[in-house]
């Protein structure tokens, strides 16, 4: 590359590394906030919040890169721009077309980036995730065990516990249940267990009463038992079945699969050649996305009041590759035999960056008054 191709390929990745930053911060920032309130209504601590948060950090970074890509290369062109460096740069005899190679260049940079997320880093951090979740759903029945605390686990349920003893005893037990309107149920019982059953967690109760409210009437019916086993299968999160989905294989797994693979994570082998097929695409948009703001850079003559019809007409154009990427999907989806399609919205922003750069190669006529 020469001096001039490793100065602007300099300037779009400092700009791409601040703008990915951002970003990334700023999407992280709402999902962990999000997640903050799950886990500390689990009981969880700080360090499992970290953990999980970045844990999902990769597929954060997937989903902005492009679009950090993008900004990045618009910001970049148009402060050189108005600092009249790329005015000076096309006085050399600089051609549009040759300016397109450090933007190729820094493309392809990110190209290989999201390659990296998408084939490899990304499904690893998201089959993590959904492991420590398991783990996490195995062992939320600690949340359930706080002493002297009235705490609502699910809407409609209400627990207390007066004393947990040390041999894991539970004393003075309160579960108040009215999720069904018609009836409300409490049961109350001098001692309990925590028991796993084969379909979950099991709350065994001794020595306690069933009251049962209707509605209708208002009739209190109460039964007094020696032993009794609730299930705490619907107050747990849900647990993974240990099979790994698409989404957390990576591409050469995913290739590899064989139909009975295929049929575990609860696909066939023609969609899971349809999601690499996707993966693949989705990483060509960061180099296209970046071709299309340099090529509507280039449109129109210098002008004092900036680039901002350029930098419009450029956001217009994604928004636009972005709807061909939103119509493909379902197509796609419905019949993955159409897995083609997937490169329809990469196809259509190349080939518009490209007629946006042959249309600012042509040769302009000069005016007649200015030739004078």
């Amino acid at each position: 590359m020469g001096r001039i191709d490793r100065y602007l390929l300099s300037q779009f990745l400092a700009v791409f590394g601040l703008a990915s930053l951002v970003l990334v911060l700023v999407y992280w920032i709402n999902r962990a906030v999000l997640l903050f309130d799950q886990l500390i209504a689990d009981g969880q601590s700080a360090w499992v919040f970290l953990e999980l948060t970045a844990l999902a950090l990769p597929s954060i970074v997937r989903l902005v890169l492009p679009l950090a890509a993008f900004a990045a290369t618009l910001y970049a062109l148009a402060r050189l721009s108005g600092d009249s460096e790329l005015t000076v740069v096309q006085a050399t005899g600089a051609s549009p077309w040759r300016l397109a190679r450090p933007v190729a260049a820094f493309g392809l940079v990110v190209l290989l980036l999201m390659s990296a997320l998408s084939h490899v880093l990304a499904p690893a951090a998201i089959g993590r995730l959904n492991d420590r979740q398991a783990e996490i759903a195995e062992t939320a029945t600690a949340r359930l065990l706080r002493e002297g605390e009235f705490i609502s686990p699910n809407a409609g349920l209400t627990l207390f516990i007066r004393e947990i003893a040390p041999e894991g005893e539970l004393r003075g037990l309160l579960l108040s249940d009215t999720r069904d309107a018609g009836v409300g149920v409490t049961y109350t019982a001098t001692r309990a267990y925590l028991v796993q059953g084969e379909t979950g967690p099991q709350l065994v109760m001794v020595d306690g009463m069933v009251q049962r409210l209707f509605a209708e009437g208002q009739r209190l019916v109460a039964t007094s038992f020696s032993d009794l086993a609730y299930d705490l299968g619907p107050l747990m999160p849900e647990a993974s079945d240990g099979n790994r989905s698409s989404r957390e294989s990576s591409t050469w797994a995913l290739l590899r699969a064989t139909p009975e693979a295929a049929a575990a994570m609860g696909r066939t082998r023609a969609q899971l050649w349809s999601e690499v097929q996707d993966r693949v695409a989705e990483a060509l948009l960061a180099p296209v996305a970046a071709l299309l703001a340099l090529g509507c850079l280039l449109q129109g003559e210098f002008s004092r009041f900036g680039v901002w019809r350029q930098v419009l007409g450029a956001i217009l154009l994604v928004i636009g590759v972005k709807g061909v990427e939103a119509a493909v999907v379902p197509l796609v989806r419905e019949d993955p035999a159409r897995w083609p399609l997937t490169y329809l919205p990469a196809l259509a922003g190349l080939l518009a960056a490209a007629a946006l750069l042959w249309w600012a190669a042509r040769p302009r006529r000069v005016p007649a008054e200015a030739a004078a």
